[in-house]
């Protein structure tokens, strides 16, 4: 294979081993094993402590010590088989340590395999900006593949789910070992302070108003990235109990109709340069938030009738623009704003801040939430759960509109553009 497509092998391996059992997992907790929705939040905070603690640490062991495509195998091999003892796990404080191993390990491969791929690239010669857009779709479509290969083989609901992500993940480690070779870069001095290497000088853009505003509503906005991922497949899935729907296609393919959140991903990423343009950073970002409102009130009033399932796709179209305009634009907000010094430091703190702070905490407060006010006797109240989420990020957007102060410069966005 050439350069490119083993390259392309390699996204969609990362993201298969993603998509295996992340929109699932709810299902085998709730359905399968019955555990509680408290102890089900404190799962997903495990992505968010991993991606606070894991990628700038693997950063700084690539950078000095270890070929980055070495320890990009390492980790999902480790990764890999700590998923394969899911399955044996009985009790929900062992499943979240076993789970927090696996995501210790799977998290920092994700921005690792940006830095293979960068590398392999620039060393061939190729035009990263043009050649990688392409190759990293296809990470998305092996995210959709895992999910279409759990729910159609019968597995969204059983420990197999596991077995299929730990398989790919040793796959993709052994793979990564026959890669170009990705020697450690030395950029970092290595007489700076600890503090520097772990990129936490760029706590100091806190002490400026517009830029402490942008780091908090990041947090607050990355507390519901995940919610849908967390909650939407069990959400469909529970409808079964309904003797109506228990036989409806979104019931018994629920992981098909999550996927077209993924779907809707590929599209709006395309169509982010012409909203950038048009309408500026700040509002792209707002535009995103308001299609978080859409998200989860969509899911507050869909169902598997003709009319409800129209609700449950609109609001999976309306996935795409949700989480990929703030991701990005936030990202591009950093590059115009920033002293180049610290802009790589700075767009990893937008990452903890969202990803990282943001995604602990909305997976502990939401699981803890849905077990107080939204349940009783087992029964979850999605109606009232998903309005309550939508009010959220309502209340986000409304905030953020009159707090954070940006002024829209076409030229800015376009030098970063290009």
């Amino acid at each position: 294979m050439n350069i490119k497509n083993r390259l392309t092998l390699m996204s969609f391996l990362q993201f298969f081993v993603w998509g295996a059992w992340l929109i699932t997992v709810g299902n085998y907790w709730f359905a399968t094993k019955q555990w509680s929705g408290a102890e089900f939040g404190a799962i997903f905070s495990t992505l968010g402590l991993s991606s606070i603690i894991m990628p700038a640490l693997t950063g700084i062991i690539a950078d000095r010590w270890v070929n980055a495509e070495k320890l990009y195998g390492i980790l999902h091999i480790l990764g890999g088989l700590a998923l394969c003892y899911i399955p044996q796990v009985d009790n929900p404080t062992t499943f979240y340590w076993v789970i927090f191993v696996a995501m210790l390990c799977y998290m920092p491969t994700i921005s690792l395999s940006n830095s293979v791929a960068y590398t392999i690239l620039k060393n061939n010669n190729y035009d990263v900006v043009k050649v990688f857009p392409p190759i990293r779709v296809w990470g998305t479509v092996g995210f959709i593949a895992a999910m279409w290969l759990t729910n159609l083989s019968g597995n969204k609901a059983s420990a197999n789910m596991f077995y299929i992500s730990a398989f790919v993940a040793v796959v993709l480690g052994i793979y990564s070992f026959t890669l170009p070779q990705c020697p450690p870069q030395k950029l970092i001095d290595k007489n700076a302070s600890f503090a520097k290497k772990l990129g936490l000088d760029a706590f100091k853009l806190f002490g400026t108003y517009k830029m402490a505003v942008f780091f908090i509503f990041s947090m607050f906005l990355g507390a519901a990235l995940q919610l849908t991922n967390m909650y939407g497949d069990v959400y469909l899935s529970e409808f079964g109990k309904m003797p109506e729907y228990a036989e409806s296609f979104v019931v018994q393919k629920s992981t098909l109709i999550m996927s077209i959140s993924q779907f809707s991903e590929t599209a709006f990423i395309l169509a982010i340069p012409f909203f950038l343009k048009r309408f500026g950073i700040k509002q792209v970002m707002l535009i995103s938030m308001l299609a978080w409102v859409l998200r989860f009130g969509f899911f507050a009033y869909g169902d598997p009738s003709f009319g409800g399932t129209f609700l449950i796709i609109m609001s999976c179209i309306v996935y795409g623009m949700a989480f990929d305009f703030f991701n990005i634009s936030g990202s591009l907000f950093i590059e115009t704003t920033t002293d180049s010094s610290i802009r790589s430091s700075a767009q990893g703190l937008f990452m903890m801040m969202s990803n990282g702070f943001g995604a602990f905490f909305g997976g502990i407060i939401s699981g803890q939430v849905i077990d107080t006010f939204f349940t009783q006797n087992g029964v979850r109240d999605w109606h009232n759960i998903w309005l309550a989420f939508a009010s959220y990020a309502l209340v986000i957007a409304v905030a953020f509109s009159v707090l954070f102060k940006h002024k829209h410069n076409p030229e800015e966005v376009a030098k970063v553009s290009h």
